[in-house]
């Protein structure tokens, strides 16, 4: 049952992509201070966020990096009857000019605006490492989680997501508008792959992100167009 929990927990934080963070007050002690974040998820499958230096969130966070990130479906009438995950973890800012690299290359993917505030302000990106998650999937159905986040095996990899986005993007526009379609999801403007895991796809159309399914879950690039091919065609 756990198994089956951490897979919607994990889709529910993939569909999303804006929710909570929760910090510990640094001018109010003892007083938590909740904040709206866009997020996309790292090479490891944990929250990567952007946020100021100047933001009172960042300045909780200098002081105490033990924060929480609530993540609800949207649009959802009725709260208590849909799903929602509460993350329990400790947020790191990422440093190292490698990792800030890969990290606004990921962003930028997601949300392309973004890129003219980070140059202009004092942005920094921050990773939120999970360490325990709390999972709602409507009445009844409550769970304490270990392990949810899932690494994405083709980050990195020579002939990967990036090399996969590009070509369906470059190619497939079609393909594309046919997983519109077949979603159901607005068909203006037009969408753009910004990013694939093992277990689906991102969907970019205006500044809105949709996350669609595999069939199956996908263990190398191979098995991706396989599974894009086939959802093109029915």
């Amino acid at each position: 049952m756990s198994a089956e929990a951490a897979k919607h927990a994990r889709q529910l934080l993939l569909k999303e992509y804006r929710a909570v963070l929760s910090t510990h007050s640094k001018s109010m002690p003892g007083f938590p201070f909740g904040s709206t974040v866009p997020y996309c998820l790292s090479e490891e499958g944990w929250p990567l966020i952007l946020i100021s230096r100047i933001a009172q969130h960042t300045k909780n966070l200098q002081a105490d990096p033990r924060c929480s990130l609530l993540v609800a479906e949207r649009g959802a009438e009725d709260v208590q009857a849909k799903g929602r995950l509460t993350m329990l973890a400790e947020a790191r800012m990422l440093a190292e000019p490698g990792q800030v690299e890969a990290a606004a290359a990921r962003y930028y993917r997601y949300f392309p605006e973004s890129r003219d505030y980070h140059r202009v302000h004092d942005f920094d990106f921050w990773i939120l490492q999970p360490v325990r998650w709390r999972y709602i999937g409507g009445f009844g159905a409550i769970h304490w989680l270990e392990n949810v986040a899932l690494a994405n095996p083709f980050a990195a990899a020579e002939g990967g997501e990036s090399a996969m986005l590009d070509h369906m993007n470059s190619d497939h526009a079609a393909a594309i508008a046919h997983y519109v379609d077949s979603a159901g999801l607005p068909s203006e403007p037009e969408a753009s792959l910004v990013g694939i895991d093992s277990e689906g796809f991102h969907l970019r159309i205006g500044q809105a992100i949709y996350w669609l399914a595999f069939p199956a879950v996908c263990a190398n690039p191979g098995a991706v167009r396989q599974a894009l091919v086939a959802m093109a065609r029915r």
